[in-house]
């Protein structure tokens, strides 16, 4: 990979990272005023994130997975060996299929609501607090969120095969901030509360799609009404598209069968595995998907040209990339997973024992941080190449593996009597991230399509003893809960940025006295 080549990749990287990063940063204000502000003593909230959870389940493999990484590499090809006007009819006829098919599974949605929720929380049954009537009532307002989303996430998919990562990484800012207000000024109109967000979620959706159209329009391709279902180029996002729902969303389905365990277990738990979760996805987001996003298009087009050295050099260079982020920000997680939600949550509704249970869990997921970030990377090597028969395999066992974790680890936690039992979810997402990782890197590496570079290897070691010594230095400080819960928030917020800040000051002077820089990963 040339040094320019090289050079643009980190900046498109940065670029979706720094906006990434703003997102999240508003997503967390976002989290931090639903969970201070809004009881959860009733389990509203955990009906709430239950509502949400079937649309962001739906975005998460249809928008962000599955038709993403099917798209892109179709459009990749048309745009690179297609006429303009081929690729405008490719683009006119995908879109106006896809939106009559989130429309008739928006209705759906709606019409089968209770169905749903008995589906994916079927512990609300029992509820005292009628949380499975609430939970129906809020995803028939949630559920046509699904169809906004999806189509942002298609329309983020051709911004970026046209290198422009900015505007789809800074929109997710926007739902942020509309269910911000919705908390501050919306809530306490309602009589129950989170209505005001189910109605803000919907909202945001519409708003994020309005937002995106606008650099579709400058670059002359939003999409205008042509119903073509026998398109060539739909016919092929059909062929890759079905596996790449269960290839891509392992995460996702595990979560389901985590909500639905959660959903037996004591009050508090959903939003509990919810925060950690949340908390998880900030660095997922930051780094593996955000080097996915930028690798996916490049891989599609070096494949396309059978560029093979320049493919294997590109993905090498996201696996290391990988590994210097991953490993100490999970240590990081692991070691101030108590300090960050004290000062960032510990106000008001949420409680000392709700920093505790959320803690526990936080941690399980971070454990898994490396292996989810790598399945990140390495599965778009395979939808690059258009292959979406392995990464299916890989995931069914995944899968398989985190079913049967999660039942035999729960009840064990049960029969011990452990205060937290939903952590037993988090450790068993975090063991199938691994098994998941593990079958497409073998695959991948057995059959050549990867080929490791030895700097590789050089980089795991280096970044491994770079983590060591920060975690020597952030030990050194003191950590105990009771001390955190009695600063102010203003010593709170210093004392935490000044230990991250300094640990990853730490990390990378020892990385650079290794002489491992951006500039020399290659």
């Amino acid at each position: 990979m040339s040094l320019s080549i090289k050079t643009k990749f980190f900046k498109n990287t940065a670029v979706v990272s720094v906006f990434t990063m703003f997102s999240r940063i508003f997503g967390y204000i976002r989290d931090a005023a639903i969970f201070i502000f809004i009881s959860n003593s009733t389990g509203a909230l955990d009906a709430f994130l239950v509502a949400f959870r079937v649309p962001n389940f739906f975005r998460r493999i249809f928008g962000e997975g599955a038709l993403s990484t099917a798209y892109i590499p179709i459009l990749s090809d048309y745009k690179n060996n297609k006429s303009n006007e081929e690729v405008k009819e490719f683009i006119n006829s995908s879109i106006t299929t896809l939106s009559i098919i989130l429309l008739i599974i928006s209705f759906i949605g709606i019409l089968i609501a209770p169905i749903l929720i008995y589906i994916i929380a079927p512990g609300f049954v029992n509820s005292e607090y009628g949380q499975s009537e609430l939970a129906g009532n809020l995803l028939r307002i949630t559920f046509p969120y699904m169809l906004f989303i999806c189509l942002t996430a298609v329309i983020a998919s051709i911004l970026n095969t046209y290198e422009n990562f900015s505007v789809p990484a800074i929109t997710p800012v926007i739902l942020n901030i509309i269910l911000i207000l919705s908390v501050i000024y919306l809530a306490p109109l309602f009589e129950e509360p989170v209505y005001a967000l189910a109605w803000g979620l919907l909202f945001g959706g519409i708003v994020q799609l309005s937002f995106q159209l606008y650099p579709l329009i400058k670059m002359g391709l939003f999409p205008k009404y042509k119903l073509n279902k026998n398109h060539p180029g739909i016919k092929k996002i059909k062929v890759l598209m079905l596996p790449v729902i269960f290839g891509s969303s392992v995460t996702q389905i595990n979560l389901i069968f985590d909500t639905i365990i959660a959903s037996f277990l004591i009050t508090g738990s959903i939003s509990w595995l919810y925060m950690s979760d949340r908390f998880i996805e900030l660095p997922l987001a930051l780094f593996g998907i955000s080097i996915a996003t930028v690798l996916l298009p490049k891989l599609s087009e070096y494949y396309s040209k059978s560029d093979n050295k320049s493919y294997n050099a590109t993905l090498n260079w996201g696996l290391k990339l990988g590994i210097l982020i991953s490993l100490p920000t999970s240590i990081g997680l692991i070691l101030l997973a108590e300090p960050i939600l004290i000062t960032l949550l510990q106000y008001r509704e949420f409680s000392i024992n709700d920093v505790y249970m959320t803690a526990i869990s936080l941690i399980a997921f971070a454990i898994g941080l490396p292996g989810m970030i790598g399945a990140k990377i390495l599965i778009t090597n395979y939808y690059s190449r258009k292959d979406t028969k392995y990464p299916v395999k890989a995931a069914l066992i995944a899968v398989i593996f985190n079913f049967i974790l999660n039942i035999i680890l729960v009840l064990y936690l049960i029969s011990i009597n452990f205060k937290g039992v939903h952590i037993g979810l988090a450790v068993a997402t975090s063991i199938s991230a691994y098994i998941n990782f593990y079958f497409l890197f073998k695959n991948a590496y057995k059959t050549k399509i990867l080929i490791i570079d030895k700097s590789v290897i050089k980089i795991f070691a280096k970044s491994v003893l770079a983590t060591l010594i920060m975690t020597v230095y952030i030990l050194n400080y003191d950590l105990n809960v009771n001390l955190w819960v009695e600063l102010d928030i203003y010593n709170r917020i210093k004392t935490l940025f000044l230990i991250i800040l300094s640990s990853a000051l730490i990390y990378f002077i020892i990385l650079y006295l290794f002489k491992i820089s951006p500039k020399n990963i290659r």
